[in-house]
């Protein structure tokens, strides 16, 4: 089965302490001489001290708090519903006998990343400190089949323009993935990655599902990439 598809770029403060010291100034006072008459004794009063009866503190009576019991809350039951089995024909793929297949948007394609690791690992893959797919042109593709796939090989050609200013369409390269075994009827997301920068506008197009039922005579998954003589 194929198809044509322009890709989408998927693309220490310094802490200062102040000392204050304090002196303490000891102030001396001299005493005072004088030439006085001796004195003569004077009666004193002697002072009783007497003892106060201590004021007796009358004790509060001590109020108990009253005890609320809170009542507990039943939960309510939950009850999980299963998810619902993906639609038959899947809504937008094209056909081609057993085979589906469709082009993701961006949005798409983030949802499918985050049910496959994957899928989220190539996309987090980093080249240069980039993300993969910010670096270099990227394309994507979601393949089913009816009765299941034993491997997958998916091809795609990277296209652009000569130059700026010569808007001519050229094939830089071409892409092949294989990627392993699918169930019937389920829905794989596949990446290709081109070696072609990102900044040249590039795109992947002309893509090609085969949905193989033999067993691979290669190594699955892999991915190869040639630049175009022409």
């Amino acid at each position: 089965m194929e198809f044509s598809f322009l890709s989408v770029n998927l693309g220490g403060i310094a802490i200062k302490r102040l000392i204050i010291l304090i002196t303490a100034l000891a102030l001396t006072v001299s005493p005072a001489h004088a030439a006085t008459k001796k004195p003569t004794p004077t009666p004193t009063a002697k002072v009783v001290a007497k003892s106060t009866a201590k004021p007796s503190i009358s004790k509060k009576p001590v109020v108990k708090k009253k005890v609320v019991v809170k009542k507990k809350k039943k939960r309510k039951k939950i009850t999980l519903s299963p998810s619902p089995r993906a639609a038959w024909p899947p809504v937008g793929f094209k056909a081609n006998g057993e085979v589906y297949a469709k082009i993701p948007n961006a949005k798409e394609l983030i949802g499918a990343a985050s049910n496959s690791k994957s899928l989220t690992r190539q996309l987090a893959q980093k080249i240069d400190g980039v993300a993969i797919c910010e670096k270099y042109s990227c394309g994507a593709v979601q393949v089913a089949s009816l009765n299941g796939c034993t491997w997958w090989e998916i091809t795609g050609k990277i296209v652009g323009a000569l130059s700026p200013d010569d808007k001519t369409l050229k094939v830089f390269g071409a892409i092949r993935t294989t990627v392993g075994e699918s169930a019937p009827k389920q829905i794989t997301t596949i990446l290709l990655i081109s070696q072609e920068l990102l900044m040249q506008k590039h795109a992947v197009a002309n893509i090609s599902a085969i949905c193989h039922h033999d067993a691979p005579n290669e190594k699955v998954p892999g991915t190869t990439y040639s630049t175009s003589s022409n």
